[in-house]
């Protein structure tokens, strides 16, 4: 465990506690808004447009890290941001409103994500960097385990009581904050560099410098994500298929639970066999989970599904941040990953909306079956692609 520093263990703390405040409302939150009677169509939209904001803000404030050599700020203001802004969504019903919830905490993890990962790269050694953000997301998922456990308990208790549980988040979201404060940034981070122009959408100005492995491993991860919509809708065909409440939350613990349970051990396997097979294992079974998906409404089939579902993600998330951290240049890291996260979050909100549009004109079915083809395309796309495989040799 020499990888993991006092650092590393601090900002996974962050976002354990974070993902506490953050995960007891996602399983809750497309129930919610279709309790107060937004279609799928409009939780799809809602969804894309936050998740395309919080992508601009990714690439626009990794950018501004890069360029001042600064992080703690970055984290400190991004977490408190969406701490505050979590609660919001229950003081007015409307979709305006709800938006601009939703938009307050996306912009709080734009601001602080592509100086998070910065931090976690900066730590950790070359040949440890799918064990740290193994790690690191495996102690976020823990949060994610825990925040809907709180939740099945208060509405075993309170049944359909949404609103007081919005409200109860904001206190495991007041520690994360607290916890930020520990970052410090070094003096290295702190020297005079070159600055370059910042823009709303910096991304451009990346792409043309970055290497032929980093466009090309890109590209491959955005069109993927273009088709992966929202897991809301995961949770909204479980509730079509009538699942209660209390049963989808338990299945979606269990869920989170496997994704932390395996993030760091997937991450040590990564680092000996290479980050590319473990991320075409990921989409492999995404694609069997989509399918499974589309097709099945048996309750324990979906426990099994969501088991696979915790698997996909170990295999990608912080895999996918890992590999990306691997084809840039140090000093860029913030930057690509910023501008990696704003491309794909600009595919989210054409594929949340888009798979809002299908679920709504022709069903749930056509949206999970689309969805795990794409998956199986791309993989086809990285066994093929010569400078994404020069790459993976090499790291």
């Amino acid at each position: 465990m020499k990888a993991i520093t006092r650092v590393i263990w601090i900002l996974s703390l962050v976002s354990l506690f974070n993902d506490v405040a953050s995960e007891m409302l996602i399983p809750i939150m497309p129930l919610y808004l279709k309790s107060i009677g937004f279609s799928v169509l409009i939780i799809g939209i809602l969804e894309g447009v936050a998740e395309f904001i919080a992508g601009l803000g990714k690439g626009y404030f990794g950018k501004i890290s890069d360029n001042i050599g600064k992080r703690a700020p970055f984290v400190q203001s991004g977490y408190a941001l969406s701490a505050i802004a979590k609660p919001m969504i229950v003081f007015i019903v409307n979709p305006f409103w709800v938006l601009l919830g939703r938009s307050f905490d996306k912009i709080g993890k734009g601001l602080r994500t592509g100086a998070r990962d910065a931090i976690l790269s900066d730590e950790s050694a070359h040949t440890d960097r799918g064990k740290v953000f193994g790690f690191h997301r495996s102690m976020d998922t823990v949060g994610a385990a825990i925040g809907p456990a709180i939740a099945l308990f208060f509405l075993i208790y309170h049944p359909g009581n949404y609103k007081n549980l919005f409200l109860f988040s904001i206190f495991p979201g007041i520690v994360a904050v607290a916890l930020t404060f520990l970052i410090k940034d070094k003096k290295t981070e702190q020297e005079h560099r070159p600055k370059t122009p910042v823009r709303l959408f910096p991304k451009f100005d990346y792409w043309k410098r970055s290497t032929t492995a980093y466009k090309s491993l890109v590209i491959g991860l955005v069109f993927f994500t273009l088709f992966n919509s929202s897991d809301v809708f995961l949770i909204l065909k479980m509730k079509e298929s009538g699942t209660s409440d209390i049963v989808l939350i338990g299945i979606y613990i269990f869920y989170n639970l496997v994704y932390a349970l395996t993030s760091f051990p997937v991450g040590i396997i990564a680092d000996k066999i290479g980050l590319k097979k473990i991320f075409i294992i990921g989409l492999l079974i995404f694609a069997f989970v989509y399918f499974g998906m589309g097709i099945n409404n048996n309750v324990y089939v979906y426990a099994f599904l969501l088991f696979c579902y915790g698997l996909f993600y170990s295999c990608n998330e912080g895999i996918s941040k890992a590999w990306i951290s691997k084809v840039c240049g140090k000093k860029d890291t913030a930057t690509a990953i910023g501008m990696f996260s704003g491309l794909q979050s600009i595919a989210t909100l054409i594929a949340s909306s888009l798979a809002g549009f299908i679920w709504y004109k022709f069903g749930s079915l056509y949206t999970f079956i689309i969805t795990a083809s794409v998956a199986v395309l791309v993989v086809v796309y990285i066994l093929l692609n010569k400078a994404i495989v020069d790459s993976a040799e090499k790291s």
